[in-house]
């Protein structure tokens, strides 16, 4: 069982939302930690689009070009373009809603959150022989060495986030959920610019959390007719939640998810 493994836990407030980093084995070094939590914090400050001052609200503005930017915005831009390509168009970071105006903008928030855990997340890989977990609220990257047990990742019930609705069990990559439990219907519909309200949640599962939650958000977006297309993601699994509380997997969730 994972709770006979010691282990050590770091909480921090990131991005608005609670980030927790464990790390197992006897007296595991804060100075990776301390750095991951370094990279979340320029992450935000580079991507927020609360943030009058970010890069991203720069850019979007037309105050600041994309080559003098932090070059970290070009790649999320990059990989956006890549998002939409891959989704079918379910994915898509233009014509947003501000989420303090509701005027119309460039929000890469749902690649951004999985894309810079999944990179903080590389300063704890040259940790020889721990294991480690990172949960940004609700979006979890782990690895678990040889020798080490799986990592147990519970999925909340959309309709009663008291309760945990399933376990998944993985040694590597990342487990994301995208819905309405939490935050209401914020996901947007890109083709409508109306909220999507078919799903109350789908979780992913697969190699990279980054892709996960693309994946996630669009299928959140899709509704549960996005089922069909989930089913051909190669090395992803995923549980859809309709709004209804009809629970559908794919094949392979028994496989990859648990």
């Amino acid at each position: 069982m994972t709770s006979t493994v010691p282990r050590r836990a770091w909480v921090e407030q990131i991005m608005g939302l609670p980030v927790s980093v464990h790390v197992r084995g006897d007296n595991p070094s804060s100075s990776p930690v301390a750095e991951l939590f370094a990279d979340l914090q320029r992450a935000d400050e580079v991507f927020s689009p609360y943030r009058e001052d970010s890069d991203l609200s720069r850019w979007d503005r037309g105050e600041l070009a994309l080559a003098d930017a932090d070059p970290m915005l070009a790649e999320v831009v990059e990989l956006c373009d890549e998002a939409r390509e891959r989704t079918g168009g379910w994915f898509d970071a233009r014509r947003l809603p501000d989420p303090r105006t509701g005027a119309p903008r460039y929000d890469p928030s749902g690649l951004v959150k999985g894309w810079a855990v999944q990179r903080a997340a590389e300063r704890l890989r040259d940790v020889a022989g721990r294991g480690w977990c990172v949960n940004a609220g609700g979006d979890v990257v782990v690895h678990a060495p040889d020798g080490q047990p799986a990592w147990r990742v519970g999925i909340e019930d959309p309709a009663d986030p008291r309760r945990i609705l399933r376990v998944v069990e993985r040694r590597t990559g990342g487990v994301a959920t995208s819905g309405s439990a939490r935050r209401g219907a914020h996901i947007i519909d890109p083709h409508t610019g109306q909220p999507a309200t078919g799903v109350q949640s789908v979780t992913v599962v697969g190699p990279e959390l980054m892709w996960a939650d693309v994946y996630a958000t669009a299928a959140a977006a899709w509704g549960p007719w996005a089922l069909d297309w989930l089913e051909t993601l190669a090395g992803y699994a995923a549980l859809v939640i309709s709004a209804s509380g009809l629970q559908q997997a794919t094949g392979n969730w028994a496989e990859l998810g648990g």
